[in-house]
């Protein structure tokens, strides 16, 4: 398939909710093509490497605990303008300020806890999807 990539991760707050099955239907009726998937746990120390350009923000350790707390679901994605596309799809960060029908204006509970990642950039969905990824687990 073409197309750009973009990068998510379920957050471990939509996935107690029991929430997975219902974003990646979301996902795929949207047009996305999921190229790589894994279901994990990362480790505070992971989090911190992956949010390493938040490190002086002072959220940081918060955000870094929040994402170790629990399992999350990393997912490659591809369609054409994959990262427009996608960040639409799930909403504004702020979910009381995210639009009707969007992923976040679902299934977050609070900024902190938003259901989902999504890269911001081509060149940031790359970097995220080869953190979790090698090219062996993509199809």
């Amino acid at each position: 398939m073409t197309g750009t990539l973009t990068f998510t991760m379920i957050k471990p707050d939509a996935v107690e909710a029991n929430n997975i099955g219902p974003i990646l239907a979301m996902i795929n009726k949207a047009g996305f093509k999921i190229e790589a998937m894994k279901y994990m746990r990362l480790t505070r120390e992971q989090a911190g490497q992956f949010y390493a350009v938040h490190k002086e923000r002072p959220f940081f350790g918060e955000l870094t605990e929040y994402m170790s707390s629990g399992p999350i679901v990393a997912v490659v994605l591809r369609k054409n303008n994959a990262v427009a596309d996608f960040r639409e799809l799930i909403g504004a960060t702020d979910p009381s300020k995210a639009a009707e029908g969007t992923i976040r204006k679902l299934f977050a509970k609070s900024i902190a806890a938003n259901a989902v990642h999504g890269s911001d950039s081509d060149k940031n969905a790359l970097a995220e999807a080869d953190f979790f990824f090698s090219q062996l687990e993509r199809f």
